[in-house]
């Protein structure tokens, strides 16, 4: 969840952790801190932005070549100066940053409190830094031999850098369940949590896998696993464009990536999509065609914004495909006892293709014999290194923390999966076939004419920005819909919502209608229309404020709403791709109506790799 930044190399350090402590803040945010080295370790550290540590460090010596930063989201020990990232051994002459949690560190705690180790922080991280030296004190191994024997000794999850006063040419970076990507220049080394720091200054980088320890010095990398076995580091290029970083004349990331959406989504169909032909070609899965002919349930795993997107899935490849699936959430599919065969095929969704749970629910399922196919966003993530198969979903980077462009571009992979399973199988035919994918091709375009809607949308906003609670409704696939305009809500203007099916209004949350409680329906021209419809009316009985959702040209739902949002007609299958954009937009101007940090929002972080 945290951001790390590290250099070594020839030009000065600070600059380069400073910017790329700004370009991973969406990482975390409770606290920064940076350590130097050049004649001596130099920790400073602050809580709250990076920001807050520029404005902390000026006028003080941030000279060195060497360095690394930290952008915090806390875990163990609340947001303060103490508990911020880096934190250095009793001595001071070893210093670290980590990503992720060190889940046995209570017990190392108390042994080395024993030793009479004085802790001056509430983290786990100082207590592997604390490790590290003591094995050092004890056994008189070098730091690199110190390293691995302490990293042998943790249970958890870690992205550490760690530097030494007694070796002020060497950094040493480790991983295993959290992200570490590591910059190839010449003379030079970049290390960070994911490629954002490192894309203008090399296009060459290595990604650390799993109990991976990497010893970098200016001029030499030498990998080797926790067991010290020497690995040989697989260099690849970076897609990433340094533009894809900046707000671009946008206000907020959110609101630049919500305008990204017709070229994201237009990425994701090209070279996948063939209308005239009746075709949809996926090269990530292709060899799994046989699989796919015969698989006899589908499992989607996936946390939050994916899960959603999943739930889309679940409707399309039901009904197009014809096979039964099933959505769980990663987070409880791992802590159960799933019953899982090798016929299933199970799909993992993640946009940073680091999340956690999600990684956890991959290997119970690979355990379990099952196929594992990844819907992941980065190239060269974890999840895509760890299934079977896959298909990237081409958003380009997304730093605004509520997840947009994402969210769209993972329901668009499920959509041409859903239509590559049921061409494999024959469960559609190609006429069906040619008409489906001509609308699909026709999506982007639809999408740009409903960011048209911003001006209404904005209007709406103002007349409820100050409610304290908020329904979304729908129907069929529109249901994943709600439950994502309710999330969005949420995450960034902190007012309470949900999300329901419409039939389930009545079912219970019926209960809180009244003249406070604006309710926002998806109400397009499908086959539940009637029936949302009288859901509506049900609302407006109860003096609910309604805000509609509706296709293009309606008047019915028109005369009864006190707000209409119009969008294109499509195709039913493509409505989630449609209705969610003014659900995106009617959260983000509340939020900014309400003074909320859109993309920051409190106690959140984009990419969730700790438990």
């Amino acid at each position: 969840m945290c951001g790390i930044v590290g250099y070594i190399g020839y030009r000065d350090a600070y600059p380069i952790i400073i910017k790329g402590l700004h370009r991973l803040e969406y990482r975390g945010y409770d606290s920064a801190g940076v350590a130097l080295l050049d004649k001596e370790m130099r920790v400073y550290k602050k809580a709250g932005k990076v920001s807050d540590l520029e404005d902390f460090v000026k006028g003080i010596d941030t000279s060195g070549t060497i360095g690394m930063g930290h952008t915090r989201w806390a875990t163990h020990g609340a947001p303060s100066d103490r508990n911020s990232h880096p934190h250095s051994s009793g001595d001071r002459k070893l210093t670290i940053i980590h990503n992720g949690i060190i889940e046995n560190y209570n017990v190392i705690k108390e042994a080395l409190l024993g030793k009479g180790h004085i802790f001056k922080s509430d983290t786990d991280t100082e207590v592997l830094i604390h490790l590290v030296e003591d094995i050092q004190n004890e056994t008189g191994l070098d730091l690199q031999e110190a390293v691995r024997v302490a990293l042998n000794r943790v249970i958890g999850a870690y992205a550490i850098v760690i530097m030494s006063a007694d070796d002020p040419d060497m950094v040493i970076a480790a991983r295993k369940g959290s992200p570490m990507v590591i910059g190839v220049g010449k003379g030079e080394y970049f290390i960070a949590s994911d490629a954002t720091p490192i894309v203008e200054y090399t296009k060459n980088v290595i990604y650390l896998n799993d109990n991976e320890i990497a010893y970098i010095r200016r001029d030499d990398l030498l990998v080797k696993t926790i067991d010290n076995t020497v690995q040989t580091p697989y260099i690849q290029k970076l897609e990433l464009q340094l533009e894809m970083l900046e707000k671009g004349g946008y206000d907020h990331f959110m609101l630049k990536e919500i305008y990204e959406q017709p070229r994201s989504v237009r990425d994701c169909l090209r070279g996948r999509v063939y209308p005239q032909q009746g075709k949809v070609q996926l090269g990530g899965i292709k060899e799994y065609s046989d699989k796919l002919k015969n698989v006899d349930r589908i499992i989607i795993v996936a946390c939050g914004t994916s899960w959603h997107a999943g739930l889309v899935g679940e409707y399309l490849i039901e009904e197009y495909a014809r096979v039964p699936v099933e959505v769980e959430y990663a987070s409880e599919f791992r802590y159960r006892n799933p019953i899982i065969t090798e016929k299933d095929l199970v799909i993992a969704i993640s946009q940073s293709g680091e999340t956690a749970d999600t990684m956890a629910a991959i290997e119970l399922a690979k355990e379990k014999g099952a196929t594992i196919f990844g819907v992941c966003n980065v190239v060269g993530a974890s999840i895509p290194r760890i299934t079977h198969a896959g298909v990237y979903t081409h958003a380009g980077p997304e730093i605004g923390v509520a997840s947009t462009k994402a969210f769209t571009a993972q329901v668009t992979v499920l959509t041409l999966i859903a239509f590559y399973i049921a061409q494999q199988r024959g469960a559609i035919t190609r006429n069906k076939l040619i008409e489906y994918l001509t609308e699909l091709n026709e999506i982007p375009d639809l999408i740009e004419q409903t960011l048209k809607t911003n001006e209404s949308v904005k209007a709406i906003s103002e007349k409820i920005k100050d409610s304290r609670n908020c329904l979304f409704l729908g129907r069929g696939s529109s249901f994943p819909v709600a439950l994502e305009g309710a999330l969005k809500l949420k995450e960034i203007s902190y007012i309470h919502a949900e999300g329901y099916p419409a039939a389930e209004m009545k079912h219970g949350p019926i209960a809180l209608i009244d003249e406070e409680m604006p309710v926002v329906f998806i109400a397009t021209k499908h086959s539940s229309y009637e029936k949302v419809i009288s859901n509506i009316q049900e609302v407006k009985a109860r003096k609910g404020q309604v805000i509609a959702i509706v296709t293009e040209g309606d008047t019915a739902v028109r005369s009864m709403a006190d707000y209409v949002i119009e969008i294109p007609q499509t195709n039913e299958a493509f409505v989630p791709l449609i209705a969610t954009i003014p659900l995106q937009l009617l959260s983000y101007h509340i939020a900014v109506m309400r003074g909320c940090n859109v993309d920051q929002p409190r106690n959140l972080a984009k990419s969730v790799t700790v438990e």
